[in-house]
């Protein structure tokens, strides 16, 4: 699993990997979700990401599949099913 989201582009696999990308701002030493107004390209390129991990995953699964990736990355046992540490 992690070759194939690699082989489309290795910022996909960090976002299985990592969870999502939400750009943030420190505010009064705290960060907060930056408004998305005031993204750079850089950061809705990786948000991006988020979006086409999600698409790929749906599409290419089916539900009980899906349902299965969805316990994993919530336990926080990400790629164990296919070998991955």
């Amino acid at each position: 699993m992690k070759i194939f989201f690699e082989s489309i582009d290795r910022g996909i696999w960090d976002v299985i990997a990592n969870g999502p990308f939400i750009p943030k701002v420190e505010k009064d030493d705290v960060f907060i979700e930056k408004p998305w107004s005031q993204w750079t390209e850089s950061e809705s390129k990786r948000a991006q990401y988020n979006c086409i991990a999600k698409n790929i995953i749906t599409t290419i699964n089916s539900n009980e599949y899906f349902r299965m990736l969805t316990m994993c990355f919530s336990k926080g046992n990400v790629g164990h099913p296919w070998g991955y540490p």
